[in-house]
């Protein structure tokens, strides 16, 4: 058996990923590539995919630029003053980029049951981080004369039962070493699924399919999944303060993969923090990204490479306070970035005069808190703490997942808890109605800021590739270019014609119509009949098609293994959103870069037509450039408002800008091309289906 992700699910090494590989029939993408069953002589029955690597190539130069500059910028640091103020700059970056975080509320906790063992007490505790929104914890309380102790807050990984799971280990541990322990369900798993349906399954998937389809609708409001953990484990922080038997002045985090992502993000925002002991999580994201790892919503923190920020610094914002990085030569979690890491730490911490407060466990298996590294992370609390000798974990039973439950049946039931679907839904409409109607001379400001568009649209140059005939599509010839508008990034254009051109095009007629493909122009240039009609009734137009970035010709070969829908549209959605650009953004600039292309060709009279994804960028391009004259749009989404409010959709996070609830809608975009005579052809709801 490989090695490979999926195969490291090893409970006595409280691997991090439980991970299935069937989607549910919820979460089938409706627009799947269809077979192109017309094919015949011609290229289209093979469509050239000739840049396959672009898109990954364009962020990993992206990145590595990023990651030198943030490497020289902390070996530049020659003093404890440069630290600190490197420190205060980072701390409010993490916060922009983790937050808004919400006003804090009364927690409201309820212990729901008990549990008496030797040493220690379980309690069954469940707290409200936000209003209505449940969070399902246990509590360990060693026994002892009544001395405030140290307290420890624990994070899970993605197993099914998260605090029922196999990181009861770490748990009673502590607590049989003095330690008052709040181990607490995060999102989608544990009695926390949040499409919940009989029998404790989820209409989606546990776990990592919850946290991504619940997270990326949060984008559209300017929030993200990352932020939502991380606000659980704060209010996880609050509890144990809450409580007397917690001594204030220690007080630590640990968890394992994706409970490593949530100690190495809390290290970052909590000041209450002690002592942190992330696992099996922190690397750099150049080493991700390079090794195609992709990862769950809550693991992307929006903006974070637009604000320099790395791993590095979600630990560095904590110093000179104990931290202790563990890592195994055999992760996937690639140690080499761990390493890294650690020794920009070391340099980090040596300025703050606390070098020995930083350390490095690198265990020699694979993925998962295994019992040498939860060892590593009691000696290292216990020096910390001086609360005890004993690092060893002794040997003892798991308790039962459903002893530990919180509820009867092992899931906050809707009159117990909201979910995200429901909050987001509510929050949607509060911002429509405070946002009304957007005028056009608002419109264009507000699409320029969400989209993150530059003030110049250029292309830097075209290829031309040797043209050929096809002759099912409109036209039977094809002047096949690239066209590009970035470095890096080339669009694939096609200009049709009745007689086969090898040269650059030319700007006759003035007329023109410009097709922006759903998934791929050479399928649907040949099986999408409303397509083909629409483009043979323009007869006395030139016709041009495009793939924008990563669409068809350039969609890119990286191996994303995720059982998601629209895998990739994910991976490099969210490393956009990473890059403060988002992808539709991206796209957006591309089109009216080959608009004006167009225009210096000596097209000067453009009709756009755009079709499902393609629709998007059509539309905001269409909204922004005056040489367009008509629009029309087969199958648009209906609006972003309608994804929000629903619990299920079926449209990349790449179709989402950013916090772009805040700024505009779609209808605000249809409504003004009203003036371009606007057509649409069938409209989308979001589950990319047609509206009833």
């Amino acid at each position: 058996m490989k090695n490979n992700r999926r195969n490291f699910i090893k409970w006595s090494g409280l691997s991090g990923f439980g991970i299935g590989l069937a989607p549910s029939l919820v979460l089938k993408a409706k627009a799947e590539k269809q077979s192109s069953h017309l094919m015949v002589e011609g290229e289209a029955n093979k469509p050239p995919h000739r840049l396959p690597s672009m898109i990954q190539n364009y962020y990993i130069d992206k990145v590595r630029e990023i990651s030198k500059k943030h490497s020289d910028r902390i070996y530049g640091l020659k003093t404890k003053k440069d630290a600190l103020e490197y420190q205060a700059e980072i701390k409010n970056k993490i916060k922009d980029c983790l937050g808004p975080f919400p006003e804090k509320i009364p927690l409201n906790p309820v212990i729901t049951g008990k549990l008496e063992r030797e040493g220690f007490t379980v309690e069954k505790v469940i707290y409200e981080s936000r209003p209505g929104f449940k969070v399902t914890a246990n509590l360990y309380i060693p026994k002892n004369n009544g001395q405030p102790m140290p307290a420890v807050l624990g994070t899970c990984g993605h197993t099914r039962e998260a605090k029922s799971s196999a990181y009861q280990y770490f748990a009673q541990s502590l607590a049989r070493k003095g330690y008052v322990v709040l181990i607490i369900d995060c999102i989608g798993q544990g009695e926390r699924l949040q499409y919940p349906t009989p029998g404790r399954e989820s209409a989606t998937k546990w776990g990592v399919t919850e946290h991504i389809y619940a997270g990326n609708p949060l984008t559209l409001v300017g929030d993200s999944m990352a932020g939502w953990f991380v606000w659980d484990a704060i209010r996880g922080i609050d509890y144990l303060c809450s409580r007397p038997e917690v001594d204030h002045k220690y007080i630590g985090v640990t968890g394992n993969s994706g409970g490593g992502t949530q100690t190495t993000w809390l290290c970052g925002v909590e000041p209450r923090l002690t002592m942190a002991a992330p696992s099996c999580f922190v690397t750099t994201i150049r080493r991700n990204l390079e090794n195609q790892e992709v990862q769950d919503a809550e693991q992307y923190a929006p903006k974070g490479l637009a604000k320099g920020l790395d791993h590095f610094d979600f630990i560095a914002a904590m110093a000179p306070k104990p931290v202790i990085l563990i890592t195994q030569e055999k992760d996937f979690f690639d140690t080499r970035g761990t390493q890294e890491t650690f020794e920009m730490l070391q340099h980090y911490y040596k300025l703050l005069g606390a070098e020995e407060n930083i350390q490095l466990f690198r265990g020699d298996d694979y993925h998962g808190y295994h019992q040498p590294a939860r060892e590593a992370m009691y000696g290292f609390f216990n020096q910390v703490t001086k609360i005890s000798n004993d690092g060893k974990e002794p040997e003892f039973e798991l308790e039962k997942d459903e002893d530990l439950w919180c509820t009867p049946a092992g899931q906050l039931s809707k009159d117990e808890s909201k979910t995200i679907p429901e909050i987001l839904k509510k929050q949607s409409i509060e911002i429509g109605k405070k946002r009304g109607t957007v005028s056009s001379s608002n419109l264009k400001k507000a699409l320029v800021e969400a989209l993150r568009l530059p003030e110049k649209f250029e292309v830097s140059d075209y290829r031309i590739y040797r043209a050929r005939k096809e002759p099912l599509f409109p036209r039977p010839f094809v002047t096949d270019m690239f066209v590009e508008t970035e470095r890096g990034i080339h669009n694939a254009v096609y200009k049709l014609t009745e007689e086969n051109i090898y040269s650059r095009p030319h700007g006759s007629p003035q007329k023109v119509i410009l097709y922006v493909s759903h998934l791929e122009m050479d399928d649907e240039l040949i099986n999408d009949e409303k397509i083909r009609e629409i483009l043979s009734d323009h007869s006395d137009h030139a016709i041009y098609t495009c793939d924008l970035r990563g669409i068809g010709q350039t969609e890119s070969n990286t191996h994303v293994s995720y059982s998601i829908p629209y895998n990739k549209e994910y991976f490099y959605g969210m490393l956009s959103n990473m890059m403060g650009e988002p992808l539709i953004g991206k796209r957006t600039y591309d089109l009216l870069c080959i608009l004006n292309w167009l225009e210096s060709l000596g097209h000067t009279e453009i009709t756009i037509l755009g079709n499902g994804w393609g629709c998007q960028p059509a539309t905001f391009a269409s909204v922004l450039n005056e040489n367009v004259k008509k629009v029309i749009l087969k199958n648009a989404l209906s609006s972003y408002s309608d994804i929000a409010e629903s619990t299920f959709y079926n449209w990349p996070v790449s179709a989402f800008p950013m916090n772009v609830l805040n700024h505009f809608d779609l209808p605000d975009c249809y409504l003004d091309l009203k003036r371009k005579n606007l057509e649409i052809l069938g409209m989308w709801d979001a589950q990319a289906g047609e509206e009833k």
